[in-house]
């Protein structure tokens, strides 16, 4: 990792929202954290800036672009595609190592080759456009070998902030689903990578799936004349990041057990498995890059039971980041979580309003995994059903966007019930959508 100096270095705070109050024998304490990073040295530098040395955090960026057959298919895709890369390129702050990848069965460099990255200026994003007029599609499909290549390419560089651009138009279907399984986990902690699907013929579990072992974001550009934006403001997004490897650190005292740690915004993003021990009793949940933002976490943990006004530290969040000789940066900022016992029922019988917020977002998204499932299935009835409910949340929590999307898969008779009927015909893009966006939460109004 590199050392910045303090200035350039994001401050990072931590809130915690909770009913601390638990009834007698109570023992569980959910609580929603929020993390927020403000103030670092290169968020909202103009693009191409250049920085004095020492200044940004170096930064490595992988594109890998689809260029198997499909892509011809209409031609205008290739098109898109490589306008896209180049407005990307373009958006490369001076001085940031990158490399384009052409990816089909096999994975191609396709600028600068060699095994290494460029260094981002205007020779060399110009000859990286050059390079880009070449490609050309033909061939399959084999994501796994794409990521595997960017792994290398971005280990090649000393580094801070390691990310990844993948553009698909297609199932991954010259590869097994093991071995796109086994690249993603040889990959997961080195790099984060942004997935996108263009067209209707891609599998959004697959690209979904992607996004979320390398920490990345996942969406639909269902119009290719939509990439070129697309591209540019992923490009901005990754050139914002200035601290990588940030894990949420939880500690609990004995007898307590953590039964879910879950990210709720901006998107719904299980954390669970994904610890690694930290010492006794305390556990790191990754979360990847950060730049100048703010996420909320949803942490539930178990206590032991204790005596009426009784009032322990149920947890403790703390931020940091793993050092390469295996000790960490401590990031400065905590927050506690606690549990207090009471026999006053209406202190705790009270849900805080954060944690009802996002419970009710968590259970949006799976209603309508679930529903297009049913759908998918063949099961009106049952999808019938957990789209209203779907339907029913996103309105009640002030969720436009996502009763927007609902709105074309199914007709909305009375939202505040979930009365709703499954259209008869729905476009392929429209169903899409939905299910790669249905983990977008809104946050709570404060």
């Amino acid at each position: 990792m590199a050392n910045f100096s303090k200035s350039n270095v994001p401050q990072f705070s931590v809130d915690v929202y909770q009913n601390e109050y638990l009834p007698d024998g109570g023992r569980e304490v959910n609580a929603i954290v929020t993390v927020t990073s403000t103030g670092g040295g290169t968020v909202g530098t103009a693009v191409g800036a250049s920085y004095a040395p020492g200044q940004g955090p170096s930064a490595g960026v992988v594109v890998m672009v689809d260029c198997s057959g499909s892509m011809d298919y209409p031609p205008t895709k290739m098109r898109n595609a490589r306008d896209a890369t180049a407005a990307a390129i373009d958006t490369l702050r001076d001085g940031t190592h990158f490399a384009v990848v052409g990816g089909t069965h096999v994975a191609k460099e396709v600028y600068p080759g060699g095994g290494r990255l460029a260094v981002a200026d205007r020779t060399t994003r110009e000859q990286a456009k050059q390079a880009l007029r070449r490609l050309s599609a033909g061939g399959g499909t084999a994501i796994g070998t794409w990521l595997r290549l960017a792994d290398r390419l971005l280990s090649s560089a000393d580094v801070t902030i390691r990310h990844g651009i993948l553009l698909t138009d297609g199932r991954n279907e010259h590869e097994s689903p093991e071995d796109l399984r086994a690249a993603l986990d040889c990959c997961a902690g080195r790099f984060t990578c942004d997935a996108r699907g263009v067209g209707t013929d891609w599998e959004v579990k697959e690209v979904t799936g992607i996004a979320s072992a390398l920490l990345g974001t996942a969406d639909i550009v269902a119009d290719p004349t939509g990439l070129a934006a697309d591209f540019t403001q992923m490009m901005e997004t990754a050139m914002g990041k200035e601290v990588a490897d940030v894990a949420l650190r939880l500690w609990t005292p004995v007898g307590t057990t953590v039964k879910f740690v879950k990210q709720v915004a901006p998107t719904v993003e299980q954390l669970t498995d994904r610890r690694t021990e930290a010492g006794p009793r305390a556990g790191d949940y990754p979360t990847g890059s950060w730049g100048d933002e703010s996420r909320d976490y949803h942490v539930c943990v178990e206590v032991p039971s204790a005596g009426l006004g009784q009032e322990m530290l149920a947890a403790r969040v703390s931020l940091v980041v793993p050092q390469p000789d295996g000790s960490v940066q401590n990031l400065g900022a905590q927050g506690l979580i606690r549990a207090v016992w009471t026999d006053d029922m209406a202190a705790s019988t009270s849900i805080n309003p954060q944690v009802a917020h996002y419970t009710g977002q968590a259970e949006l998204a799976q209603a309508i995994q679930q529903g297009l499932d049913l759908r998918k299935a063949g099961d009106m009835d049952g999808a019938t059903a957990k789209l209203g409910r779907a339907v029913q949340l996103a309105s009640a929590s002030g969720n436009a966007d996502t009763a927007k999307l609902l709105a074309k898969v199914v007709d909305v008779v009375d939202a505040a019930t979930g009365t709703v009927r499954l259209k008869a015909k729905v476009a392929e893009a429209d169903e899409m959508t939905l299910e790669t966006r249905s983990t977008k939460t809104v946050r709570v109004k404060k």
